[in-house]
């Protein structure tokens, strides 16, 4: 029987540049099903995705108790290791984000995405060191991939951005952290500068015109994520079937739907 503590190390060892860890990330049962049968070695959620799909805005708007039901669904559903984006920890201060790990280790899931945001890094620090603590207590080796905004967000002067991000990388990997996530950046010259500052793996996100998978690991990322794009594309589906249909009584948009009774076995047994 696979147990926490066989999915957690499982997954730990998926993070190596000779194989990045490539991440289609999913936001409820059918997608992370989806991602499964493609022989994905592990599922990620996406805080947009999930949140989208239960009627909230992204942005620390859901509420804990929402986000940890559909961890638990999804880990539930399949058979590999799954990691969660739990935003910026769903609790207003380290004790919450401590309740929160606590939670999405008993959901099922075995690592985390935890971002710093506009937060100082003092301040997130402590919020990774108490999702650490959390996980230690529960004897499962969580592994935290702290996130760090500065790329993402334009946090800063340009010129020290780079600085910046690896002192935050560093002193999340002291709190506690196994690995380091830095959106907003593709550009090789960029990417070679965090994976030689950054002494952990670090994931990438990616999506149209980034390098591809295969080159982010020659320059030593150990993971990339779609992050919230899959589900971002799949909505601009409805958008554009509904309006097909409202406007011009055509269906063309439908045209490469996935097959109904290839759904609905996806959720059978």
């Amino acid at each position: 029987m696979t147990t926490t503590v066989d999915l957690a190390r499982r997954f730990a060892e998926l993070h190596d540049p000779a194989a990045p860890l490539a991440l289609a990330n999913a936001w409820d049962v059918v997608s992370a099903r989806l991602v499964e049968a493609a022989g994905a070695p592990a599922v990620a959620t996406t805080s947009a995705g999930v949140a989208w799909s239960l009627g909230a805005p992204d942005g620390d708007a859901l509420t804990r108790d929402r986000a940890l039901d559909l961890v638990a669904r999804v880990a539930a559903a399949v058979a590999v290791p799954v990691t969660a984006d739990i935003e910026g920890g769903f609790g207003a201060d380290p004790a919450g984000v401590a309740e929160t790990v606590t939670g999405v280790l008993a959901a099922g899931a075995v690592g985390i995405n935890i971002e710093d945001g506009t937060r100082p890094a003092a301040e997130h620090a402590e919020r990774v060191a108490a999702a650490r603590a959390a996980a230690d207590t529960a004897g499962v080796p969580l592994y935290v991939n702290a996130r760090i905004d500065t790329f993402l967000f334009g946090l800063g002067e340009e010129a020290s951005r780079l600085d910046e991000t690896l002192a935050r990388a560093a002193a999340y990997l002291r709190a506690g952290a196994n690995g380091i996530f830095v959106p907003g950046v593709t550009d090789p010259a960029t990417v070679t500068e965090l994976v030689k500052g950054i002494d952990a793996p670090l994931n990438i996100l990616v999506g149209p015109g980034a390098p591809s998978v295969a080159e982010l690991g020659a320059l030593g990322v150990a993971r990339v994520s779609l992050g919230s794009s899959v589900a971002s594309a799949a909505y601009d589906v409805v958008r554009r079937a509904a309006e097909e249909l409202i406007a011009g009584g055509t269906y063309a948009t439908l045209g490469d739907s996935l097959p109904y009774g290839e759904l609905n076995a996806l959720l059978k047994g």
